[in-house]
C-alpha cells in the first residue's frame, strides 16, 4: 500500500511532505526547525506544537491528516523554557 504524502506548512514558511507515521522531530529537522523536547515521554509538554489549531506532543504522536489537508504547524511558546 502506497503511502499518501502529506503537505505540511511550517512557522518558519518552509513546506514540506511527509508520510503517515513519520515522526515530527526529524520531519522539522528537515524543514530547518528544532521542535524543543524534555523528557521524550509525553508527561512534560515541552515538545507541544499546535497542529491545525489542535496540540500535540511530538513526542508520543506521529504525522497524520484525518482529512489528507495541508497540516499547519506553530510552535508553542512558553517562557519557562526560553533561556
Amino acid at each position: 500500500m502506497k503511502k499518501i504524502k502529506i503537505k505540511i506548512r511550517w512557522p518558519n514558511n518552509n513546506e514540506t511532505y511527509a508520510s503517515e507515521g513519520d515522526d515530527w522531530f526529524s520531519t522539522a529537522k528537515k524543514a530547518g526547525l528544532e521542535i524543543p523536547s524534555g523528557c521524550l515521554t509525553g508527561s512534560c509538554g515541552a515538545c507541544e506544537i499546535d497542529v491545525n489549531g489542535e496540540t500535540i506532543r511530538a513526542c508520543i504522536n506521529d504525522i497524520k491528516s484525518k482529512n489528507k489537508s495541508i497540516l499547519s504547524v506553530s510552535l508553542t511558546t512558553d517562557p519557562f523554557w526560553e533561556n
